[in-house]
């Protein structure tokens, strides 16, 4: 860990909150894991909250913009890996470096301990970075399920989208069921980033362009077989100040009912800094 990257203070300037509407283009299916099937249900269920409506969790959402800002980066390679667990067998690399300025792991953060490079260097794991980006689960709006699609879906929330893998030696079928959240359906999303210090002002414009990337690739499972693509749209920023918490000033609105290249282009205007102000 730099110097640098020890000595800098980290004290509350502000929140930008980002909330609006993901659109489901097509289908979109977060798994559940098979602890969920249920007889007569489909093989691979879609996430649900304890009321039974699907949902999209922040981890899941979390997770993809942070695969696709490192790949972006170039920081998708065995040098610029870590090993962050191994659990059941498994092992997950995700990028993590001690930079400074790196803006992935600013705002993703630094976690400490069970990390070693790919390539079996030494890594300092003694300090750690808190992660600046929030990202909450996103749940359903049940309104965009109109009624029309809930009489084509014998009044549920889901469809069951049915697929067949073919063995290429013998031939044989093997049948599959795929619950899918429909094509039309909106959910309610909401990012949050703490500026904690001056090189965070700078990291609103990552996180639109990693939601920019998404609206071109697809989030869940099934992507490459035509699931999961989305749109964001709606979009409001909102800057709260320290001030905000500590004096009960008032929010600042930085944008309302935008799109992604809506909020590109007034986050990377050179006076957006200045609208980040304590």
């Amino acid at each position: 860990m730099s110097a640098h990257t020890a000595k800098t203070e980290l004290k509350l300037i502000g929140k930008l909150i980002l909330e609006g509407e993901m659109h489901c283009e097509t289908g979109l299916h977060i798994g559940a894991g098979k602890g969920s099937l249920e007889i007569g249900g489909a093989d691979n269920p879609v996430v649900k909250d304890a009321f039974g409506r699907p949902y999209v969790p922040g981890s899941s959402l979390r997770g993809k913009l942070r695969s696709m800002l490192e790949q972006s980066s170039g920081l998708a390679t065995p040098s610029e890996l870590v090993y962050l667990s191994r659990r059941k067998g498994q092992e997950v690399r995700i990028h993590q470096s001690d930079r400074p300025d790196d803006e992935i792991c600013l705002l993703f953060g630094r976690n400490p301990g069970r990390m070693e490079r790919v390539q079996g260097e030494a890594i300092d794991t003694h300090h750690a970075t808190p992660a600046r980006l929030t990202v909450y689960d996103a749940p359903l709006d049940p309104d965009s399920i109109t009624p029309q699609m809930r009489e084509q879906l014998d009044d549920e929330l889901t469809e069951v989208k049915s697929e067949n893998a073919v063995d290429r030696i013998t031939s044989q079928a093997n049948p599959r069921t795929l619950e899918r959240v429909p094509a039309g359906a909106k959910f309610k999303v909401r990012f949050l980033i703490d500026v904690l210090c001056e090189e965070d002002r700078a990291l609103p414009v990552r996180l639109l362009e990693g939601l920019r990337l998404l609206e071109d690739d697809t989030l869940g499972g099934g992507g490459s077989r035509g699931s999961g693509r989305v749109r964001f749209s709606n979009l409001k920023m909102a800057w709260r100040s320290r001030a905000f918490y500590s004096a009960g000033a008032a929010e600042n609105e930085l944008a309302s009912g935008a799109a992604v290249g809506d909020l590109q282009a007034i986050a990377s205007a050179e006076n957006f800094s200045e609208k980040l102000a304590g």
